[in-house]
C-alpha cells in the first residue's frame, strides 16, 4: 500500500498558514500529487464540533481544559481523516497539528509541556509530520493582519506577552527538531513566502515544483 506524506503548517495568529497551505495544495495538485487539505482543531465532523466549543465566544476554558479538547479533536482527526488518507497514498496538508498545542497551551498558557507532548502523541497515534513549516513573524504584525481580514478568535484578544511566548515556543520546537521543521520568514509578501515553502518541500521530498 502506498504511503503519502504529512506536512503541517504552524505559526501564530495572522502568519498566513491557510493561504500558504492552499497554495502548496494547488502546486502539488498541478504536479500530479494526490493531496488533501485539512485543519486543526477540526478536519472531520466530530472534531469540527470540538472546534466550535473552542472558538465560540460563549465558552470559556481553562488552559488544561483547552488542551484536553484539542487532544480529543486530534484523536478523531487523526483516526478519521489523516491516517486513512496517508495509507491511500495521499499527501495530507494540515493547518496546525500537535505543535500548536505545545506552543499555545504550553508556552503560552503555562501547561506542562512534557504532559502536552505525551497527551498529543497519544491522541495522534504517535503520528509525526514528515515536514513542518513554521511561518514566523512578530506577533504585532500577525495580529494586525488578522484584524484587517476580520478574524475574531478568543486567542486574538490575549496579551502581546502571550503571543510572544507562543512565537518563542514555535521557534524552540523548530530549533530542537531541524530535520522535521523549516522556519520561513512570514513577514514577506505571499509570493515570496510561497517560494520559500516550495523550496522547503522540494528539498525535503526531492520534488520539482518550480513555477507552481
Amino acid at each position: 500500500m502506498p504511503t503519502g506524506a504529512f506536512i503541517t503548517f504552524e505559526g501564530g495568529e495572522g502568519a498566513g498558514k491557510s493561504v500558504q497551505l492552499d497554495r502548496l495544495s494547488r502546486a502539488l495538485d498541478d504536479a500530479g500529487v494526490p493531496v488533501l487539505a485539512t485543519r486543526e482543531p477540526g478536519g472531520c465532523p466530530s472534531a469540527e464540533v470540538v472546534r466550535g466549543l473552542l472558538v465560540d465566544g460563549d465558552h470559556s476554558w481553562s488552559p488544561v481544559g483547552e488542551a484536553f479538547l484539542h487532544c480529543a479533536a486530534r484523536a478523531e482527526h487523526t483516526r478519521v481523516t489523516v491516517e486513512p488518507a496517508l495509507a491511500a497514498g495521499t499527501w495530507v496538508l494540515s493547518d496546525r497539528f500537535a505543535d500548536s498545542t505545545i506552543a499555545y497551551q504550553g508556552d503560552g498558557h503555562g501547561v506542562d509541556t512534557a504532559f502536552l507532548r505525551s497527551a498529543s502523541a497519544r491522541a495522534a497515534d504517535n503520528l509525526v509530520p514528515d515536514l513542518t513549516v513554521v511561518l514566523d513573524l512578530p506577533p504585532g504584525v500577525g495580529l494586525a493582519r488578522a484584524r484587517v481580514r476580520g478574524a475574531d478568535t478568543p486567542y486574538e484578544a490575549l496579551s502581546d506577552a502571550f503571543h510572544d511566548r507562543v512565537r518563542q515556543g514555535f521557534l524552540r520546537i523548530a530549533e530542537a527538531e531541524p530535520q522535521r521543521c523549516r522556519i520561513v520568514d512570514a513577514r514577506a509578501d505571499a509570493d515570496t513566502v510561497h517560494a520559500a515553502v516550495l523550496k522547503a518541500v522540494e528539498e525535503r521530498f526531492g520534488l520539482s515544483l518550480r513555477g507552481a
